[in-house]
Formats: C-alpha cells, sequence, structure tokens
C-alpha cells in the first residue's frame, strides 16, 4: 500500500493569497466572567484550562455545513482566534503578543449533550468539541490583536452573543504564556481565547454570523 500524502489545513490571509498552514489548535475554557457564571464556575477561582481540537477541524465561513452528528443540542460559542508565527516554552506574557502572526473571528461548535454526558460519567468530552468542522474560522488579519472591541454572534439577524474583549479575565498574552508552559507553542498553532455569556443551541437551517471589530465577518449555514 502506498504512503498517503498528507497536507495541513490552511486559513485565507486578510489582502493575501497566501495561505497560514494549522498545526494544531488549543482552546481555553471560561475566559470570560459572565460566561463562566452561566457554565456555573467562579471567575475569580478558575485558572486557564486547555482543551483541543484537530487541526482539521478548521472551516472557512461562506458556505453551507451539515449539521453535526450524535446531538440533539449544538451549541455556538463566539471567539477571538490568534494565529502563532512563533513559538517556544515559558514565554513571558510581555513577549506574548510578539508571537502573533494574525488573528480572527471564529466559532467553537460544542455538542453540549455530548460533552454534559462525558462530564457525567468522568470521562473525557474530546468528543464533544473536536468533532468534524467544529471550528469555523473566518480570514485571518495579520498582526496582534487590540484588547478592546466588540465580540457578537447572531442567529438569523437574532442578537445570542454580546460583550467585548476586555472582558477577558485572562488577556491574550497572558493565555499564551499560560498555554506555554504546558506544552511547547510552534509556528501554525491556532488559541481559540474564549466565548462572552449567551452560548446557547443552534437548530439546523439556521444562519450563524460571528463579529468582531474591524475584523472580517464569519458566515455559517446549516443544513436544515
Amino acid at each position: 500500500m502506498q504512503i498517503p500524502v498528507v497536507t495541513a489545513p490552511t486559513i485565507a490571509i486578510v489582502g493575501s493569497a497566501a495561505r497560514f498552514p494549522v498545526r494544531r489548535i488549543f482552546c481555553v475554557g471560561q475566559n470570560y466572567a459572565d460566561h463562566a457564571r452561566e457554565m456555573g464556575s467562579d471567575p475569580d477561582r478558575q485558572q486557564p484550562f486547555f482543551f483541543t481540537k484537530p487541526a482539521d477541524a478548521v472551516v472557512p465561513g461562506g458556505g453551507t455545513l451539515p449539521y453535526p452528528s450524535m446531538t440533539q443540542d449544538l451549541h455556538h460559542e463566539v471567539e477571538l482566534v490568534v494565529a502563532l508565527g512563533a513559538g517556544g516554552r515559558d514565554i513571558d506574557a510581555t513577549e506574548a503578543t510578539a508571537k502573533i502572526f494574525g488573528h480572527a473571528v471564529g466559532i467553537d461548535l460544542t455538542r453540549r449533550d455530548l460533552q454534559a454526558a462525558a462530564k457525567a460519567a468522568g470521562r473525557p468530552w474530546d468528543m464533544a468539541k473536536g468533532f468534524d468542522r467544529s471550528a469555523p474560522i473566518a480570514a485571518l488579519t495579520p498582526g496582534a490583536p487590540p484588547t478592546t472591541g466588540a465580540i457578537g454572534l447572531t442567529i438569523d439577524g437574532e442578537p445570542r452573543q454580546s460583550g467585548d474583549l476586555s472582558m477577558m479575565i485572562w488577556s491574550v498574552a497572558e493565555v499564551i504564556a499560560a498555554l506555554s508552559r504546558q506544552v511547547e507553542l510552534a509556528p501554525g498553532d491556532l488559541i481559540f481565547t474564549g466565548t462572552p455569556a449567551g452560548v446557547g443551541p443552534i437548530l439546523p437551517g439556521v444562519q450563524v454570523r460571528a463579529t468582531i471589530t474591524d475584523l472580517e465577518p464569519l458566515e455559517i449555514l446549516f443544513d436544515a
């Protein structure tokens, strides 16, 4: 049998014909106080924690996605995503933003019912977060992200999530520094930096639009 050729998933870059290769996807959980509370946690006591998605969970906006299998409770979580152009371990927060290649708006799709069942059984919840096409992301805007700016999500034009990047418990630089103490980061790594309150269900047949001030919006239509 012939050895297969595997190509890395890529993301569009604003103003460029080149594309950004994706190595790994990390996500920080409950990085907005209001979201931590709606999920039943105490934001004043929560240290950064992380989970992962496979690189090929990335999917661009502007198209139609099949509704995910094995769920009756698919949830949206709009997030600022940063893409690393350089890596390292034990990165100091003061040096972290220099590692960023670009940033974009993304959606962390979650099969919430599978996650709840896994948590109740004390089992890993990888399949609740790391399923196919679970990381839609818009084109990357080069450079480090701002520390303030509106972040939100609508479904069929109705507001569902609304917040500001300044509401993060841990800044982007602090998130990168914390993650680099657990794994050695590398060029091509993506980090989803958390979601504001208002996460909720996505039904088949709806249009989802995620936005962050001054970034390319992300629009996804789900099959009915």
